[in-house]
């Protein structure tokens, strides 16, 4: 599958309407988002059932500035509209495979119940 691109206006209805989805921050300037651009291809041609998303924070700096992205590359994992990983820099492949196992192995009732429960307290 093919990697999508984001913008404010698909963004929200991308990481909603899907179960799983990484997302890339990135911007063509960037030697380490380009050395990265085809270990995340590679990882979004294996993974048919998880969605690969960039943005390009030089065009979508609206989207990147919500995120507070301060350097990148970033890469975020959200699972049903929780960010479940958030780190800047590139990973090698095995270290993405490894991000997307995990992800897909995390019980999410539990992170529900635990999202629920602070928000009570709070």
């Amino acid at each position: 599958m093919a990697t999508v691109d984001l913008t404010k206006d698909n963004f929200e209805q991308v990481v909603t309407g899907n179960d799983v989805v990484i997302v890339d921050f990135w911007a063509p300037w960037c030697a380490p988002c380009r050395a990265f651009a085809p270990t995340f291809e590679q990882a979004s041609e294996k993974h048919a059932d998880v969605v690969f998303a960039k943005v390009n924070t030089e065009e979508e700096q609206e989207v990147a500035g919500a995120f507070n992205i301060r350097s990148i590359p970033t890469l975020m994992v959200f699972r049903e509209k929780v960010i479940l990983y958030s780190e800047a820099g590139s990973l090698p492949p095995p270290a993405l495979e490894q991000v997307i196992t995990q992800a897909k192995s995390i019980d999410m009732s539990v992170v529900h119940r635990e999202i629920a429960e602070r928000g009570a307290e709070g």
